[in-house]
């Protein structure tokens, strides 16, 4: 079992300023009393071989935090329902889109064809019609957590951040480990919503973030352990730009998989950083006194940008700990608007089991061949005639109409990906996921599978990608989803 520093792989280790946060918070602020259990959305499971369902997307008053409010919705669930299936499962979606724009559905995380009734992002369903989805899970694909959203290009960060989303789960062989199973399963679908403010905290150029912060559309609920055992948080960050900078209270976490794809052994963790469209997977074993104990997001500056004169303008970073928290001068914008860490929900124990051990061995990650191929891509922003400031990678704004790079089937290559710009940028590539080499040069200490990697600013970092299979047109992108509309994203063909 292995234990990292702050900054590796961006899986954080609790610095001195974040163990001080976490002590004050625990002795100065009065307890935050959980409101509910935590809730689940629907769910639906494949049988014989066969996830088979109707979901409409549409515009109606749900259920927010145990009030009527009106959001966009699947299936008037928000978050949507969860899906369940397996290697070799076919899915079947039968898409009614009821809201008043045009929509899609990608299905972020698994691996499947970007083309026909499959992961098609460039597919346009309008408004008022209906849609068939139906493809294979492949034999071989890992067991994990996935996510589906809308990504019709021009409105799927209105239709995120107005409540689109769910879980799509893949069973696998991480779940046959007996530790695994044994563990208490929570799921955690990280989503923050505009309710009460007529505009959202930050504009589009920054972000937009709401001022309702909600697991599975509840504020703090609660769930459960029993003493001596084991629970497994399956966590997505659902939100069209915040970032969630994860603490539990007196317990360390135990993280088992990223983006939908197990470890090869468990990594001993204080702090878990997630960007917009990171999914991730950790342990928390029961070993603490009976009591309470809150799941934080602590701040995190994500960057800080302005226009003096009609251009950005750089920010230096703050103190240690803090990510750069500081104040703005006039005009200036920045992510994440918390200066204190913020209640998300609160774990209990409940009753006792003879101890449960954190397993010692996961899956096996595979060791990727050399490149044969080595690209780079600089994300950053910038004026352009005609359409103002925009965000760019590689100095173009996204055009459906030009093919930004073509890749070979049967080929690895590696991606080394700089951040030029005042904002950090989750980098998202479809279809195919990558394993992350390096860090500003710096070898990663572990081997993980990943689709979403964090870009902080003034950083670079290189992926490596097999492309094996599946041909066809998809994009990478950056996941703050207001940044994607506004430029960052490039269209990658894959050709046999």
């Amino acid at each position: 079992m292995q234990s990292l520093n702050r900054r590796q792989f961006l899986v954080l280790s609790a610095s001195s300023a974040g163990a001080v946060l976490l002590s004050q918070c625990s002795r100065g602020q009065t307890q935050t009393v959980p409101k509910a259990p935590l809730s689940l959305p629907k769910l639906y499971t494949s049988k014989d071989g066969l996830l088979d369902l109707e979901l409409e997307a549409s515009y109606r008053q749900v259920n927010l935090d145990g009030k009527p409010t009106n959001l966009l919705s699947y299936n008037g669930q928000v978050p949507g329902p969860r899906l369940e299936a397996k290697p070799g499962d076919i899915v079947r979606i039968r898409f009614k889109n009821n809201l008043s724009d045009p929509t899609n559905i990608h299905y972020h995380g698994l691996h499947i064809p970007p083309t026909g009734n499959a992961d098609d992002v460039f597919r346009r369903i309008d408004s008022g019609e209906s849609a068939l989805y139906e493809f294979s899970i492949p034999q071989q694909h890992p067991g994990g957590i996935a996510y589906y959203h809308p990504h019709l290009h021009g409105y799927v960060a209105d239709q995120i951040l107005g409540g689109l989303g769910g879980m799509f789960i893949v069973r696998g062989a991480l779940d046959e480990i007996p530790e695994i199973q044994a563990a208490e399963q929570t799921f955690l679908f990280l989503k923050d919503f505009v309710v009460e403010q007529r505009q959202p905290m930050m504009g589009r150029m920054a972000g937009r973030e709401g001022d309702l912060v909600t697991v599975n559309g509840q504020v703090n609920p609660s769930f459960s352990i029993p003493a001596g055992g084991l629970a497994r948080l399956r966590l997505v960050n659902a939100s069209n730009a915040r970032f969630y900078r994860l603490a539990l209270e007196k317990h360390p976490l135990y993280l088992i998989a990223t983006d939908g794809h197990p470890l090869s052994t468990p990594v001993e963790i204080q702090e878990l950083l997630l960007s917009p469209g990171e999914r991730a997977e950790v342990l928390v074993q029961g070993d603490q006194e009976a009591g309470q104990y809150r799941l934080l997001n602590l701040p995190y500056s994500r960057g800080q940008m302005g226009m003096m004169g009609g251009g950005m303008m750089r920010r230096d970073r703050g103190g240690p700990g803090m990510m750069g928290r500081g104040r703005m001068g006039p005009g200036m914008m920045e992510g994440n608007d918390q200066d204190s860490p913020q209640t998300l929900a609160t774990l209990a124990y409940t009753g006792q089991v003879e101890p449960q051990s954190i397993p010692q061995q996961l899956i096996e990650v595979e060791t990727l061949p050399e490149p044969q191929t080595v690209r780079q891509f600089e994300l950053d922003h910038g004026m352009v005639p005609g359409q103002g400031m925009v965000f760019l990678i590689n100095g173009k704004s996204f055009d459906h109409q030009r093919i930004d790079t073509q890749v070979s089937l049967d080929t690895v290559e590696d991606w080394e990906v700089s951040n030029t710009g005042v904002m950090d940028h989750p980098f998202h590539l479809h279809t195919n996921p990558f394993q992350v080499i390096a860090r500003n040069g710096q070898p990663v200490p572990y081997q993980a599978w990943k689709d979403t990697v964090l870009i902080p600013t003034g950083e670079t970092v290189r992926i490596r990608i097999p492309f094996r299979d599946f041909p066809g047109k998809t994009v990478y992108h950056c996941h703050i989803l207001d940044h994607e509309e506004l430029g960052m994203m490039g269209t990658i063909e894959m050709k046999a």
